[in-house]
């Protein structure tokens, strides 16, 4: 499943790296991704203890996950990255929002299931930088 979840997005952002329908780079959107990335992971890594032990970390992150959608999802020409944004969020999917409820649900879970899932995570959130590293960069003007 990560393979093909995989494939196709790269198939899509070969698609739309040359379109003019995709926004244009941002900086702030892209060390943003970047940040929360390691915060998540970081946060997944503590799954192995009760989950109520960590209810403010996991709403830091989630909080600081919906900062980054609410950015996103006001960037014009976006609609791509913010459909990657929806599915890392998803709560029904197998990447971080699904983790969280699972981990909540199940108050402690095994290294092995922790491992696996930062490994999708991981993922999703490289193909979400390597999206916005990808769009055209904005034109400098020179002075």
């Amino acid at each position: 499943m990560k393979d093909h979840f995989s494939s196709v997005l790269i198939l899509l952002l070969i698609i739309l790296s040359g379109c003019s329908t995709i926004s244009q780079f941002d900086q702030h959107a892209y060390i943003q991704t970047t940040s929360v990335k390691v915060d998540a992971l970081r946060l997944m890594n503590l799954a192995t203890e009760n989950y109520s032990l960590h209810v403010a970390e996991v709403n830091f992150v989630t909080t600081q996950i919906d900062k980054v959608y609410e950015y996103e999802r006001n960037r014009p020409k976006n609609e791509l990255t913010l459909k990657l944004w929806d599915k890392l969020r998803d709560t029904s999917g197998h990447l971080f929002g699904w983790f969280i409820q699972r981990w909540n649900k199940e108050e402690k879970l095994s290294p092995v299931f922790i491992r696996e899932s930062k490994k999708q995570v991981s993922e999703a959130f490289d193909i979400i930088a390597q999206l916005e590293s990808k769009k055209i960069k904005p034109k400098q003007v020179h002075q």
